[in-house]
């Protein structure tokens, strides 16, 4: 079988989501880590891969995919294991919605927010803006709140089994959870607050941990 090929740096969510993807699936891949931060990503090599010059990007027996739930859903549909989506259609639907949520409102607030403010900047030497934590405070907590609100009353977000939708969240909650908003406002949401840890004892993310350059 060819080993899947996945191109993304290593610290960033998505491409954490894919190998959290392609573990809980029990297959074997290559990471070529992209150097996000220099601006690897906008170079003709990669944006012959992704048009857009975003991570990640999956290669497999000559099929390109780039759009993390595209990935999610063609490793799931393409390969033996357990299965990462629901077949309860409500379930399903629950599922997607959550990735949606993340990808439309959550993502911005949550990481490009932040995490960048509180995590990434820092990293990288360079000071976090208190006025840009204030602003996106309501934004988050609506975020957050909606996610609660979608999560199933089960072990995982879509129901008793690890689905897609947690791996989209958990490498963003992975972030979040260290950082002073994070653990102010996650005790006050009963289901995203069990949930975490159910996840973070996993072998796919005690496996990935990111490591930020």
């Amino acid at each position: 079988m060819a080993t899947p090929i996945l191109h993304g740096p290593n610290y960033s969510t998505y491409t954490r989501s894919v190998r959290l993807a392609l573990i809980e699936k029990g297959l074997e891949y290559e990471l070529k880590e992209i150097d996000l931060l220099g601006g690897a990503t906008m170079h003709q090599a990669f944006l012959a891969l992704s048009p857009f010059g975003k991570v990640p990007v999956l290669e497999h027996r000559g099929v390109v995919i780039y759009e993390t739930a595209a990935i999610n859903r063609y490793v799931d549909e393409a390969f033996k294991g357990p299965m990462l989506q629901p077949t309860d259609p409500v379930a399903r639907a629950r599922m997607n919605q959550i990735m949606g949520v993340i990808d439309s409102y959550a993502y911005a607030t949550l990481v490009s927010e932040i995490v960048m403010q509180r995590i990434v900047l820092p990293a990288l030497n360079r000071r976090s803006n208190p006025q840009a934590l204030r602003k996106a405070a309501p934004a988050m907590r609506r975020a957050l709140l909606a996610l609660e609100a979608l999560a199933a009353d089960a072990p995982f977000l879509a129901g008793r089994s690890v689905s897609l939708a947690d791996l989209h969240l958990a490498p963003i909650m992975g972030f979040f959870a260290e950082t002073p908003e994070g653990r102010r406002i996650l005790p006050t949401l009963p289901r995203l607050a069990a949930w975490w840890p159910r996840m973070a004892a996993r072998e796919s993310i005690r496996t990935t941990v990111p490591r930020l350059p």
